[in-house]
């Protein structure tokens, strides 16, 4: 199991392991304290799941892979659990459909949290008998703390799907983000050399399945934009016309665009002439000097070619992180804007980028890139339950990278492969530009 989910966590102790499983644990919680009872069930759209689901989920899969299988005696805390929770496990047994998970107004908000706690009181009482080198509880316990985290970051962003399409537009947060009314005018790119250039995770510690493989790639010169793309530039694709011409967006993204009628970014407004857009804070004007986000993959792409650039490749991307000094990891990111300033929206740039430094590559929003996820070199997809994790997605869906405004600090690495479909963009996606030298 060990090499199968690629988490190598033998050297932490019990007391380690167990402090970061209350830590991540109640994280989940904390994000749901400005929640009412109403807003626990709502899905709006099958991408989006009520929070309430997103709470029984992560701790369906703390019982299924772990305790069940490794709890002597476990008792399963409601045998109906299994079908309501169960998210894409096909090897799980049979589930609910994904677009009824907002019918559940039962379990209650009440009995899912009873649920935390049994779970949670089971795991307390295992992580007692676990010895640092039983490294198959500790490597199933980590991933299922990144699981968690990952469904952190996909509350926030369904939590602004969620308010984001009520009519009244109501705050989430009454923290307001650090704000600019400076537009960037500057647009200066990083040289990078050509040459042979390795990516993919290396090393010990956490990391995916869909990470590893380090190999060599290489790569033309290239020139990389040293910022996010902003408001006040997408702003300007809108007014000359960008969604009306044919001739920049691909096949795929020109019938998606027709058919759902889009004409500007997700949750953009425009009321007597002015634009504003919906964040957690509130409904509010544009800043222009803002990453604009909330962008599909076909937009930011359409954009780039109006610009006469493209997007950059994943292997560009990486390799360009990697001059701002980060290796695997991203921890102590203080300046970052994650989960953990409580912002929850990008910020705009706060220190500039140089012409050999790029800013703005970690946090804010997640950065489309101009390459389909597929498996690196000598993947091999692990059986059972746990290979349905990221391999069997390795179709039709497009890398991004970076992490966003909405990420956990220490589930990102440098490595970490996000992925959606070319149409996706309910998460905090933006993008930056790229040119051949």
């Amino acid at each position: 199991m060990k090499d199968s989910v690629s988490t190598i966590l033998t050297e932490l102790a019990p007391p380690t392991l167990a402090s970061r499983y209350e830590e991540v644990r109640q994280q989940s919680v904390y994000l749901c304290q400005p929640l009412q009872p109403e807003d626990y069930v709502v899905q709006p759209i099958v991408d989006v799941s009520p929070p309430k689901w997103h709470l029984a989920h992560t701790t369906w899969f703390f019982e299924q892979f772990i305790l069940i299988p490794y709890f002597l005696n476990y008792r399963v805390f409601n045998d109906q659990f299994n079908f309501l929770f169960n998210s894409y496990y096909e090897s799980k047994g049979d589930r609910m459909v994904r677009t009824n998970r907002g019918n559940m107004t039962r379990p209650t908000t009440e009995e899912v949290m009873q649920y935390r706690a049994y779970i949670d009181s089971h795991i307390a009482e295992m992580l007692q008998d676990v010895d640092e080198s039983d490294s198959e509880v500790a490597t199933l316990l980590e991933l299922g703390l990144h699981h968690e985290q990952q469904h952190q970051e996909l509350l926030v962003t369904d939590l602004k799907y969620i308010l984001g399409h009520n009519p009244l537009f109501p705050a989430y947060s009454e923290a307001s983000p650090p704000t600019s009314s400076e537009r960037i005018t500057t647009e200066d790119y990083v040289t990078i050399p050509g040459g042979n250039y390795h990516i993919g995770f290396q090393g010990n510690g956490f990391h995916f399945d869909n990470e590893e493989g380090y190999h060599q790639v290489y790569l033309a010169d290239y020139r990389l934009l040293n910022r996010l793309v902003t408001n006040g530039e997408f702003l300007a694709f809108i007014k000359e016309g960008g969604y009306q011409n044919a001739d920049l967006w691909l096949s795929d993204g020109w019938a998606w665009l027709q058919e759902n009628q889009i004409s500007s970014p997700h949750y953009w407004h425009q009321q007597n002439g002015e634009w504003y857009n919906y964040t957690l804070q509130g409904l509010r004007k544009i800043n222009l000097a803002e990453p604009v986000t909330h962008v599909s993959y076909y937009e930011a792409e359409a954009y780039a070619r109006w610009r006469g650039k493209r997007l950059p490749t994943e292997a560009e991307w990486e390799v360009a992180c990697r001059l701002v000094g980060y290796e695997n990891d991203f921890h102590q990111l203080s300046s970052a804007n994650l989960v953990e300033s409580s912002h929850y929206h990008p910020r705009p740039l706060q220190k500039e980028g140089t012409d050999s430094v790029p800013a703005q590559m970690v946090g804010d929003v997640w950065e489309w890139t101009h390459s389909a996820y597929l498996p690196y070199p000598f993947y091999q997809r692990v059986e059972g339950a746990l290979g349905e994790y990221n391999g069997k997605f390795m179709i039709n869906q497009m890398v991004l990278r970076g992490g966003s405004c909405a990420t956990p600090e220490s589930h990102l690495r440098i490595t970490y492969r996000n992925f959606f479909q070319p149409d996706k963009r309910w998460q905090f996606t933006g993008f930056r530009l790229a040119e051949h030298c």
